[in-house]
């Protein structure tokens, strides 16, 4: 009888399946088709999973319909023939290389033998001189939603029988459409099952839990991070609105709610920030965002929750920065200003105010170097003398670090700028062999009362030195630093080797 194309019957159809083997090399692009079908497969998820009624009413009915002792719903892995399910016959697989459906899956079209004893391509065949004993085949692909043939519905007899016809083979093609439907649904809801499970996990990871409240209800549902944003307990504590507002934060309560509350009522998004007594981790920010869904008759506010704790601390932190740099700016332009007027006073002409104001603008300059290089809260004893040996090169200094506050240190930088400037005009700095030794100490801290003692020693400076016949800016700047501003004294003594400055503050910082 007349064939239709795409079907193979009989024994003197040409065997297009014995091309070149795949396990001998095969060509690039045949071994990547293979490789693409093997993925799929995989994809279906279906391989070595147990019994399945769907797939077993399946080949009953097939069995029964066509009046054949076997129907098979296989599958074709790169070493097997597996059965997903197999009415009549007593095998969970057998090897790929045996069989008639590695046929049908290699030209992805159906497969008829009438008499597979009579066919050259099958009559040596173990199934065939062996149990099952099969005369007659009959099989169709099951192709995934792709293209690919992934294995085969077929029907099995003992006995030849006559070819199948159109009528029939659509039949079974039919039966194996739904077989293949049915994989597709199991693959689709794995694909889903697998995507909600990367979703939750990248919602831990990300520390965000979702939540959809039914406003009608007052019931509230959770996923995500819930436990570590609001609880262990989250399941019965949190399972309605009223438990929600129970572990906000009291002062935030009312606002929360208020905001809650008009979103109910305007339908619009829902979008807030509050605080939450942790029960694990104490008071926590959360920001929760939401908008309705609206679903026939009902609408569900659906959004989710982040900790904000840490975002919050530091903007705090940013915000006491600004503050404390607006405090220490305006304290640096006061300071400047009474440096400017006071130095005016005591200038003898113009380029010597500059020059003095320059000065002293560096030393504060130094000062705020110090700062900006740390916390510009704090100052390091160290870093400030590094500055000051830094224009003034034959200075010498040692003693413990210390951690000094900016009013500390901008003192501290306006003193030893007079001392040094004097020593440079007046002192050792200004001969060529003259030097500066800056030495301190620091009590311990169980003396009483516990002192800072700071000598500023000059040595090798030509001529006598002096006191000063009057009292300059300069030195009404350094007792203000140190009295004032530091809480000591400052005593000066002009020996016949330079100046000697002996200084005496109260140890009240740190060492670094």
């Amino acid at each position: 009888m007349a064939k239709r194309p795409g079907v193979t019957n009989g024994a003197d159809t040409p065997d297009r399946s014995k091309g070149q083997a795949l396990a001998d090399g095969g060509d690039s692009e045949a071994v990547r088709d293979e490789r693409r079908r093997l993925d799929t497969l995989r994809e279906y998820h279906i391989l070595d999973s147990g019994p399945d009624p769907a797939f077993d009413r399946v080949t009953k009915l097939v069995a029964d319909l066509f009046d054949a002792p076997i129907a098979l719903v296989s599958l074709l892995d790169d070493r097997r023939q597996w059965f997903k399910s197999a009415h009549g016959l007593d095998l969970a697989e057998i090897p790929s290389d045996i069989g008639f459906c590695r046929h049908v899956v290699a030209d992805q079209q159906a497969l008829i033998v009438p008499d597979a004893a009579l066919d050259p391509r099958f009559r040596d065949d173990p199934l065939v001189t062996g149990e099952p004993g099969i005369r007659f085949y009959a099989g169709v692909p099951l192709l995934a939603h792709n293209g690919v043939a992934l294995g085969t519905l077929c029907i099995i007899d003992r006995k030849p029988r006559p070819a199948l016809d159109a009528r029939l083979l659509g039949r079974l093609r039919d039966f194996a459409a739904i077989i293949m439907a049915e994989a597709e649904l199991r693959r689709t809801a794995a694909e889903r099952d697998a995507a909600r499970r990367m979703l939750e996990r990248a919602l831990d990871f990300s520390c965000i839990a979702t939540w959809q409240l039914d406003a009608r209800t007052d019931q509230l549902r959770w996923r995500g991070a819930t436990a570590e944003l609001w609880g262990a307990d989250f399941q019965t504590a949190l399972s309605t609105g009223e438990g929600f507002f129970a572990r906000v934060h009291p002062d935030d309560r009312a606002a929360a709610r208020r905001v809650l509350d008009e979103s109910i009522d305007t339908g619009d998004p829902y979008a807030t920030e509050y605080r939450i007594c942790h029960p694990e981790r104490g008071v926590r920010w959360i920001a929760a965002r939401g908008d309705w869904d609206v679903r026939a008759d009902d609408a569900m506010l659906t959004g989710i929750s982040v900790d904000i704790t840490e975002q919050k601390s530091r903007q705090e932190n940013a915000n006491l920065l600004m503050r404390e740099l607006h405090h220490r700016m305006r304290n640096l332009f006061a300071t400047v200003g009474a440096i400017i007027s006071l130095t005016r006073q005591s200038a003898r002409d113009v380029d010597d105010y500059v020059d003095r104001i320059s000065s002293r603008l560096d030393a504060l300059n130094r000062a705020q170097n110090v700062l900006l290089g740390a916390n510009f809260m704090t100052g390091s004893m160290h870093a400030l003398l590094r500055e000051v040996e830094a224009s003034f090169p034959r200075i010498r200094w040692s003693g413990p670090d210390l951690l000094l506050p900016e009013n500390a240190l901008v003192a501290m930088a306006l003193l030893f700028n007079e001392l040094a400037t004097n020593a440079a005009k007046h002192g050792a700095l200004s001969a060529e062999k003259g030097r500066v030794d800056i030495e301190w100490t620091q009590d311990d801290e169980d003396a009483d009362p516990r002192l800072l003692r700071l000598t500023w020693t000059e040595s090798g400076g030509v001529g006598a030195v002096a006191p000063p016949e009057r009292t300059s800016f300069g030195t009404l700047l350094m007792e203000r630093s140190v009295r004032n501003n530091l809480g000591g004294t400052i005593e000066r003594r002009w020996e016949p080797g330079g100046l000697i400055c002996e200084i005496t503050l109260p140890a009240r910082w740190r060492e670094a």
